[in-house]
């Protein structure tokens, strides 16, 4: 549960003591006991169920074996607090929580990301740093890490858009990627001698993602079997005008390095005959892309990218898929 207004933002200028509030009773009988060693956890045992309530700050995690009496807790405290029910436990505190009947998986994968999810930055907000010199130093080492550490692309292409006027909030985004890359310093790119050599393609776009420009970023991740070998992210020159066209322009720079690779292949002495495949996750852009008819619906800009793909046709396959690069 999220109690909503808990920070009011008011100016005191006295010293203010919380007092817990009284004990919550369950129909008058059984109250829920504060803690002592945890003053933010509180229980409620009874003869028949177990209800725990974690309390921090604004947010309430209630976990009990009776879900009966756990829909009591919330609906009292929701006549006396403006609250939002969000339902079965999935993150709290950014941590995840996986369930399953036979266990509980927790991790901080969105905390150990490089870059914040849902950041914006751009180049308005925040002070401008006195010093821009290390900010362009870090984000050209930055740059040069990716050769071997593909999941800071994303991250790095975004940091490195902003090396004409960094700002405080850019250097910050900057030094959580150095703590992400200090984690994992030793991490890099394993090559099977008994992998196949079959090629395929991840494309993903992150469309207006950029709150400036409103222009979109498109990425691509191509392995070889299941050896990484090629990644890159780039933010488009142009505006899409939807999410189905910043695919397809996806889509279409994804195919054309993919022929470029063929060719790679082929100068190196291995035969690639079999269809590259290329998966993308946008139901509207593969539509397009297996019918290549021509309608007043369908933008001009995704026209020629059209016209791009059906050259190149013969080469790969297409599929869809769930996951996500950014």
């Amino acid at each position: 549960m999220d109690i909503h207004n808990a920070f009011l933002h008011g100016e005191l200028d006295e010293e203010v003591y919380m007092i817990p509030p009284p004990s919550y009773c369950i129909k008058g009988e059984t109250c829920f006991i504060q803690s002592q060693t945890d003053h933010s956890l509180f229980t409620l045992i009874t003869a028949t169920s177990l209800t725990i309530v974690l309390v921090y700050i604004d947010d309430i995690l209630v976990v009990g074996n009776d879900l009966s009496q756990v829909s009591y807790f919330k609906s009292v405290i929701s006549t006396h607090f403006k609250t939002k029910n969000l339902g079965p436990l999935k993150y709290f505190l950014g941590l995840e929580v996986a369930r399953s009947p036979l266990s509980i998986f927790l991790n901080q994968r969105k905390y150990a990301l490089p870059m914040e999810q849902n950041l914006e930055l751009n180049d308005t907000d925040g002070d401008l740093l006195p010093n821009p010199a290390p900010y362009r130093q870090l984000a050209r080492r930055l740059i040069y890490l990716t050769i071997t550490k593909f999941d800071i692309v994303f991250a790095v292409n975004i940091l490195s858009q902003f090396m004409h006027t960094p700002q405080i909030p850019h250097m910050t985004a900057a030094t959580r990627v150095l703590h992400y890359i200090k984690g994992t310093p030793g991490q890099g790119i394993f090559f099977s001698s008994s992998n196949d050599l079959h090629v395929s393609a991840y494309t993903k776009s992150d469309w207006v993602s950029c709150a400036t420009t409103r222009r979109s970023t498109t990425g691509f991740f191509i392995p070889l079997g299941s050896s990484p070998i090629f990644w890159h992210t780039k933010k488009y020159t142009t505006i899409a005008h939807c999410s189905t066209e910043a695919e397809y322009r996806a889509m279409a720079v994804t195919t054309c390095e993919l022929v470029w690779l063929q060719q790679l292949l082929h100068d190196l002495g291995i035969s690639h005959t079999a269809p590259m495949t290329l998966y993308c996750d946008n139901q509207s852009a593969l539509y397009i892309a297996h019918n290549h008819i021509f309608h007043e619906r369908t933008a001009p800009n995704i026209l020629r990218s059209t016209a791009t793909l059906s050259v190149i046709a013969p080469f790969w396959s297409l599929h869809h898929h769930s996951s996500s690069l950014f």
